[in-house]
């Protein structure tokens, strides 16, 4: 065992210190051939996609500097909430209207809350991504070991993709992390999560935006979307006790009255239209602290809110979401009057 392990070691040092290898030559990327090849893929098509795909130095570099590792709250809010992307959201509501009223009725999921996240993703669909999707996986789980075993495994998720979803992964373009289409799914995601919303016997995520509205709100619903729960109320602080609540990502780890007695205490509808109303005490919460314009921000977040962070995992990719589907229901609101 432990000669193999310095054969594979001295394997992968060869094939990496070669600037011309291809992938298809990678130990790591045989082996990825012939799981799939066990499953019944075709093991030389795996090998020729493999074959023409293509390191990506610009991947690696984007995804060592993400945009949530490095902007603070009062950036990444003016980033995502600029006037035209509120705009084409309206645009776009207007024009799906009647499938975003029904996914809202069969999911639970809020119309500007699924919109809000096409705005956040792709700008309704205007920005896709434009690296190949095959070399952005490639790229990461081949030369990124930080997390080349996750992207690996998408990687084999995107080859079964093009038979479920009878998709040519050779030309399917997306971000530098590997998603694609409208809602910028990644290959396990749209395996698990996608459905065939127009119930025209496909589900594509690429060009049609009826399967994507539906596929965002089935994927909030499976990770545990609650029907009309707020998602944050803004919070005032006062004494020591609250800094122990404050916590890193994941599911909410207090209560409503657990944070009021710590200190930690939600504002009023009065104060801020960002407000909690009609929770019971024993509502789980969480609180976050941000950097906003003008210094520390405080806000108290319930299980929909992590819910977002299944999408993203960030609290200021959530937090723009919130503010995003706010404004739009907001100027629907207006226009409407």
């Amino acid at each position: 065992m432990k000669n193999k392990l310095i054969i594979c070691a001295l394997s992968c040092l060869i094939w990496n210190s070669t600037a011309l290898a291809s992938y298809a030559d990678h130990p790591d990327a045989v082996r990825v051939a012939d799981e799939l090849a066990a499953e019944g893929l075709d093991r030389q098509r795996v090998l020729t996609l493999l074959a023409s795909a293509t390191k990506q130095e610009k991947i690696l570099e984007s995804i060592a500097r993400p945009a949530e590792k490095v902007l603070t709250w009062a950036d990444y809010r003016r980033l995502f909430l600029q006037p035209n992307r509120v705009e084409q959201g309206l645009l776009f509501w207007q024009e799906h209207q009647a499938t975003l009223a029904a996914v809202t009725v069969e999911y639970g999921v809020p119309e500007e809350m699924i919109l809000a996240i096409l705005g956040v993703e792709t700008r309704y669909g205007r920005h896709k991504g434009t690296y190949r999707v095959l070399d952005a996986l490639t790229t990461l789980g081949f030369d990124y070991p930080p997390r080349a075993t996750f992207f690996r495994g998408q990687l084999k998720e995107l080859f079964r993709l093009e038979q479920k979803a009878a998709i040519d992964i050779s030309e399917v373009t997306g971000s530098y992390a590997g998603a694609m289409g409208y809602p910028q799914f990644i290959p396990t995601s749209y395996i698990h999560y996608a459905v065939d919303q127009d119930k025209d016997g496909s589900i594509d995520l690429l060009n049609n935006p009826v399967d994507a509205i539906g596929s965002i709100a089935n994927y909030f619903k499976v990770h545990g979307w609650k029907e009309n729960q707020p998602l944050v109320a803004r919070a005032r602080v006062q004494g020591d006790k609250w800094q122990a609540l404050v916590q890193p990502l994941g599911k909410p780890q207090t209560t409503l009255a657990a944070a009021r007695a710590a200190g930690a205490v939600s504002v009023s509808c009065q104060e801020s239209h960002f407000c909690f109303t009609n929770l019971a005490d024993d509502t789980p919460v969480a609180l976050i602290e941000l950097e906003g314009e003008h210094g520390s921000e405080f806000w108290l977040t319930s299980n929909n809110f992590y819910v977002i962070t299944r999408y993203n995992h960030s609290y200021l990719y959530a937090m723009a979401a919130h503010h995003l589907a706010y404004e739009l229901s907001l100027r629907r609101g207006e226009i409407q009057q």
